[in-house]
């Protein structure tokens, strides 16, 4: 199908996309990589009269270092974030999640900011981020603020982005010398996850010290498998104390039931691949 009518902007700085938006009002839409907009804009389940193209502001590119953090610009494309040296050494999860959406063609166009700010709760990039505490950097009319991934994701397809607003960068602590994992189940290759789990680990001496546990489409949002975490702690980085506190990885979820899968089977799945994400985390 054809989208309907609408007006296109292409500002060059944030200012004047945020004016933009302004301007645009409740019928505006940003577009960063259009791997979900422009699909939806065809089927016209959307009609905005103002596309925004962020496509055409540098600051929003880009990795670098920001004293303890690594932050990434919004509109940074998924191929870069998965070969970028700095994400491989400090947050390294985050680019293992990344291989493994969709395939090269999206990968290519589609970014890390319009991923997240999608939200949907099958997404490759949310849990990764919960797990990792990652920041959320966002700019405004009365300028930006930060909020953490804890509070980013509200509901579904849900954040804490307002209205008039914009993702402009993503902002990780370095997670220098972990080990981690992003274990994916999906009923066919480049499909949507239908249970993920993105695992972060802290090994001394064979033992777990720190842990941290991501699960996708568990919910409506990503959740944080902190009972997972707690049971891992202190425990050495076995097989059977793995599974053992892989047991715990439904606590606290809500798994959805569709076509593609009752809540039951992803509750099984949530457990077994807590437990495969762990182990080769751990090697």
């Amino acid at each position: 199908m054809i989208p309907a009518k609408f007006d296109y902007v292409r500002p060059s700085s944030v200012e004047d996309a945020v004016e933009a938006l302004r301007q645009g009002g409740e019928d505006a839409k940003i577009l960063a990589g259009g791997q979900s907009l422009l699909p939806v804009l065809r089927l016209r389940l959307a009609a905005p009269s103002v596309i925004i193209d962020l496509g055409g502001i540098p600051e929003l590119r880009g990795v670098r270092e920001d004293g303890d953090r690594i932050a990434i610009g919004a509109m940074t494309p998924h191929h870069d974030v998965m070969r970028d040296d700095l994400v491989k050494q400090h947050v390294a999860l985050l680019g293992q999640a990344t291989e493994t959406v969709a395939d090269p063609q999206v990968r290519h166009r589609g970014t890390l900011g319009g991923a997240l700010a999608h939200a949907d709760p099958a997404g490759d990039l949310g849990a990764p981020a919960l797990a990792l505490d990652a920041e959320f950097v966002i700019a405004g009319s009365s300028g930006r603020r930060t909020v953490s991934a804890a509070e980013f994701f509200v509901d579904y397809f849900t954040t804490a982005i307002g209205e008039g607003e914009i993702l402009t960068e993503i902002r990780f602590p370095r997670y220098t010398g972990w080990k981690s994992h992003y274990e994916k189940f999906n009923r066919t290759a480049q499909a949507w996850s239908m249970v993920a789990v993105a695992a972060a680990l802290k090994v001394d001496g064979g033992t777990i010290s720190e842990a941290r546990v991501g699960l996708t489409n568990m919910g409506t949002t990503p959740i944080r498998a902190t009972g997972v975490e707690q049971a891992l702690v202190g425990q050495p980085a076995t097989a059977d104390a793995v599974r053992a506190a892989a047991e715990r990885a439904t606590e606290g979820t809500a798994a959805p039931s569709d076509a593609d899968a009752a809540a039951d089977y992803r509750e099984h799945l949530a457990r077994v691949l807590t437990g495969r994400a762990v182990l080769a985390a751990a090697g």
